[in-house]
């Protein structure tokens, strides 16, 4: 849902590449019912998603490594070492942020979902506005 929403939020026109993969997701599954619905729900289609698991390839050619929880941050620390100081908390970007998790919605319900992408999308607006203060400043 987050590769989407942002996406939504830059536009088609935007320089920036976004990318979502997993730690222990297939490749090639379809997105959830419900979270092509709860995207549905904001105009946004999520059906042409499909899952890839995440490579040393995609991790070498990322500037910054967005994750949902602190235990996937560890994860890719230890399985991809190269990534570094690249990772970071999807939630970290908040004015105020403590560093929280935003927990897989995976066999919840719907309202769940809305949460989840209500979460998301709350983030993801912080973390555009840290990237256009820093390519602001770079210019």
């Amino acid at each position: 849902m987050a590769e989407y929403l942002m996406r939504h939020h830059l536009g088609p026109q935007t320089a920036w590449q976004i990318h979502s993969a997993g730690l222990a997701a297939g490749n090639g599954q379809a997105a959830s019912a419900e979270a092509v619905e709860v995207l549905d729900e904001q105009n946004i289609d999520l059906t042409p998603h499909r899952s890839r698991s995440l490579t040393h390839d995609m991790i070498d050619a990322s500037t910054l490594i967005m994750v949902m929880t602190q235990a996937q941050a560890l994860n890719i620390k230890r399985r991809f070492p190269e990534a570094g100081n690249r990772i970071r908390l999807l939630t970290s970007f908040k004015p105020a942020a403590r560093g929280e998790d935003i927990n897989d919605p995976i066999g919840g319900d719907l309202e769940t979902y809305r949460r989840i992408r209500d979460e998301i999308d709350e983030a993801l607006l912080d973390l555009i506005l840290h990237l256009k203060r820093l390519t602001a400043r770079q210019s």
